[in-house]
């Protein structure tokens, strides 16, 4: 099977529609990264890697021992957390750093109350400037279409390869992004397409014309709009670097063989992994509205990956539904459909071979596939990952107190300023005014950042701005393991939560 098997040991914690209780001792299979790689591509490398042990309850596969804790009981003082170096500190009070001694004097209460008026000044302003807006990143992003398009039929190209990748990128990371948060809901005249409950939904043609991608639109919006946005740095984030990749940061393996599982990450993660594993997320939404339960000895939090589909071990779907509801509409039309006309132009101008237009136009999109692969891990991935990132034990409430800090705590811009730059980074530099306010425009993200920058200034909240390409050194070393995110003094977190009920309570009392 090319996996890798270990024990694992869990804290008993009652079982809720996200999680499921692992009894003491539980057998459980090896998925490196949540994506399966190292098993599919580099087992041979392991097998010479590793110090085999072998176990007739595995079958001669390799078993590693050590602790697993998840737990989703916001008054459990464990963390929900993963693996010996992503565990936080436990027993006694934590001592703060140098550059925490903010936390002793922080108001958690009115920092919360300047970031709700700051959001509701945002919004107050919003308007056609940003509809405009809107609709100049959208021509921006057709333009790439139409050169990569016109391009892409006669030599393999650069200029072919990276307009193709900026279209896809652009279109998933900036528009279809910013709508599905509801951006645009009230502002823009055309209720009917760019509204969160319209753009992309409901059809088949509607996913065609707004955004064709990897991903179901409706699978992505409970994953990332839902989970991501609202469970920031804990454990049931779904988009939680280090504990995604607690496996390979843990595998006994060469430094350089993390490397290149990373590096074949980077290449494939949004239809090996992010694909599969939404729309996971997806039917695991369906099934608690319907009261479904789930089949015995699965674990929701599990990623769900292309090697998980086919092998037979996931619950959720079968390859069938998965490529022909998810994949196959996008790798048909975008690899085999869109570049036909090279195919009719090389009949018409009687080549000696006639498909030799189309083919290359193929290689040039498969091309552009795996940099805009690469561009997306870069703008997404290392969002929220990085040892100056912190994690959280506990859950907290939309909108409070300890949810505005968490996701300026937990989130990193990058440069930022101008239309141009901005749009190479998706505007995904804006990361923590947008998980600060996930509803508002782009051109208002670009408004906020100074803004947001003082209220941290005045309050002594850390903002951190950094470049991307640092940002992706800080992501690949939690990936592999040598560095890990801080955990947020637990005495201050446990501390924040009950200023946040207290408020919560005097607000209803009011």
């Amino acid at each position: 099977r090319n996996c890798i098997c270990y024990h694992a040991t869990t804290i008993p914690t009652p079982p809720d529609s996200t999680n499921t209780t692992l009894r003491q001792g539980s057998q459980l299979t090896f998925q490196l990264c949540g994506i399966d790689l190292l098993g599919l591509l580099l087992s041979k490398v392991v097998a010479l890697s590793l110090n085999r042990t072998h176990s007739p309850t595995c079958n001669g596969t390799v078993h590693v021992t050590y602790t697993m804790c998840r737990s989703s009981n916001p008054n459990n003082s464990n963390p929900s957390n993963v693996g010996k170096t992503a565990s936080p500190p436990t027993g006694g009070a934590e001592e703060l750093a140098t550059d925490e001694t903010w936390i002793k004097t922080f108001d958690v209460n009115a920092f919360a109350r300047d970031i709700r008026d700051l959001g509701e000044q945002l919004r107050a302003q919003q308007g056609d400037a940003d509809v405009q807006h809107l609709h100049k990143m959208v021509r921006w992003s057709n333009l790439c279409a139409a050169v990569g398009f016109l391009t892409m039929g006669y030599v393999v190209n650069p200029v072919a390869v990276v307009a193709l990748s900026t279209w896809t990128f652009s279109r998933w990371t900036m528009i279809a992004h910013h709508v599905c948060h509801g951006g645009y809901d009230s502002i823009h005249p055309n209720k009917k397409r760019w509204n969160r409950f319209k753009f992309a939904i409901g059809s088949f043609w509607n996913r065609l014309c707004d955004w064709l991608d990897w991903m179901m639109p409706e699978a992505w919006n409970v994953e990332h709009n839902n989970r991501h946005h609202y469970k920031l740095s804990e454990i049931d984030d779904p988009d939680l670097v280090e504990n995604n990749l607690v496996d390979l940061r843990q595998a006994p393996i060469p430094l350089a063989a993390k490397y290149l599982v990373v590096g074949l990450a980077m290449a494939s993660w949004k239809w090996f992994y992010y694909a599969p594993n939404t729309y996971k997320e997806l039917k695991l939404a369906q099934w608690r509205k319907q009261g479904k339960p789930l089949p015995p000895n699965v674990n929701p939090a599990d990623a769900v990956t292309i090697r998980s589909v086919l092998q037979g071990d996931n619950p959720f779907y079968s390859a069938a539904e998965l490529f022909g509801v998810v994949l196959g509409p996008y790798l048909v039309i975008h690899f085999f459909l869109l570049p036909l006309p090279y195919l009719a132009l090389g009949y018409y101008l009687a080549l000696a071979d006639p498909a030799a237009l189309y083919w290359t136009a193929v290689t040039n999109l498969v091309l552009a596939e795996v940099l805009t692969n690469i561009h997306g891990f870069v703008a997404v991935v290392t969002n929220h990952a990085g040892d100056d990132m912190y994690r959280f034990r506990n859950g907290c409430r939309p909108f409070s107190g300890s949810f505005f800090l968490r996701q300026v705590l937990a989130s990193v811009d990058f440069q930022m300023g101008t239309d141009l730059v901005d749009f190479l980074h998706g505007f995904l530099n804006y990361q923590i005014e947008h998980h600060l306010w996930p509803n508002l425009s782009m051109l208002s993200y670009q408004k906020s950042a100074p803004l947001v920058r003082a209220v941290c200034a005045r309050h002594g909240v850390p903002y951190v701005q950094e470049n991307v390409f640092r940002r992706v050194h800080k992501t690949v070393q939690i990936m592999v393991g040598t560095t890990s995110m801080k955990w947020f003094p637990a005495k201050y977190e446990d501390a924040y939560l009950e200023q946040d009920a207290k408020f919560l309570s005097e607000e209803m009392a009011k």
